[in-house]
Parts: C-alpha cells; structure tokens; sequence
C-alpha cells in the first residue's frame, strides 16, 4: 500500500495538471506531500508491529 502510494506522489509530481487525473485534487507540492506522509506514516506502522513467535 505505501508503495503504491509512493508511486502516485511520483506521478502526481511528473505529470502535467490536465493528466493527472484523480491524483489532482489541491496543489501540486501539497498532493505530494500528502500522499508521501501517509506513505511513511503507513511503513513506520508497520515496522511497529511486534513480532508473534
């Protein structure tokens, strides 16, 4: 999942306004950094999952 949306902020990034589609939803600069904090927010949940021997 937090790949998947690591490759839209890289999308929404390269793409100009008019293809970008769905992933256009404020401004450029914000939809990324958007979409790569809860990226992160989503692998630093799961790296905090203790191990179930």
């Amino acid at each position: 999942m937090s790949g998947g949306l690591l490759v839209a902020a890289a999308l929404r990034l390269g793409l100009p306004e008019k293809d970008a589609g769905m992933l256009a939803v404020r401004h450029r600069f914000l939809d990324v950094g958007i979409l790569v904090a809860v990226a992160v927010g989503l692998i630093l949940l799961a790296g905090s999952i203790p191990e179930q021997g």
